[in-house]
């Protein structure tokens, strides 16, 4: 505990992005003939790499699913991004963190540049030191583990104790714990309880006023 730096995970960490993840990925997979009537199912695509989402739920190959998410970034950019939400009390829960004096990062498998414009939308920008994110081009720059270490360096955090991962997803809490960090699972988000403790989750979050406790405790 005694954490100075904390990373967040943006989509159902910080934000509600089932709409515009859900929406663009149905967009997407309709342009190969694959409709799909209730976006709810896809909500596994929240969270991790597009292209491995696409590859593993529908089989595509790794070609195919590079032009799928230009097909989702087509729709996203477009409108998607407008419809995701901050969860209740998480903008409280920034300006306790950062009147605290925690340096705040975000570290995302979302492109940076969606990220920015994101949170600058919800006026949630203001709160963070650095926003790390995947590059638009070069997909297996999504990786996590990669996104928190890029992080870490770019923020000159030296000793890794004094740092933590904050995630609702398996690859969050993997990526950070591969980036030598100790993490932290919400269960607000879209990770079930079970995922986050297989993956090695330090502590859990049941909402954003318990997660703000524990990362000033």
């Amino acid at each position: 505990m005694g954490w100075d730096t904390i990373l967040f995970d943006l989509d159902g960490t910080l934000t509600d992005s089932h709409r515009s993840i859900t929406e663009s990925t149905a967009y997407a997979l309709s342009c190969y003939g694959i409709h799909v009537e209730d976006t709810s199912t896809l909500k596994d695509f929240i969270g991790p790499p597009l292209q491995d989402s696409f590859m593993t739920r529908y089989g595509f190959s790794a070609q195919q699913a590079i032009e799928a998410i230009g097909k989702f970034r087509e729709y996203f950019n477009r409108e998607g991004w407008q419809k995701d939400v901050p969860y209740a009390g998480i903008a409280q829960v920034l300006k306790r963190l950062q009147a605290a004096g925690k340096t705040l990062l975000i570290a995302t498998s979302k492109p940076e540049v969606y990220a920015i414009r994101i949170l600058e939308y919800l006026d949630l920008l203001q709160y963070f030191s650095l926003v790390c994110g995947a590059p638009l081009a070069e997909h297996t720059g999504a990786r996590k583990d990669l996104i928190v270490a890029r992080a870490l360096r770019e923020s000159g955090v030296a000793d890794l104790s004094r740092a933590v991962m904050v995630g609702d997803r398996s690859h969050d809490v993997i990526g950070g714990q591969k980036a030598g960090l100790e993490t932290i699972g919400v269960l607000y988000g879209y990770g079930s309880r079970e995922e986050l403790l297989e993956a090695g989750a330090m502590t859990l979050a049941q909402d954003p006023e318990e997660l703000c406790a524990i990362l000033l405790s």
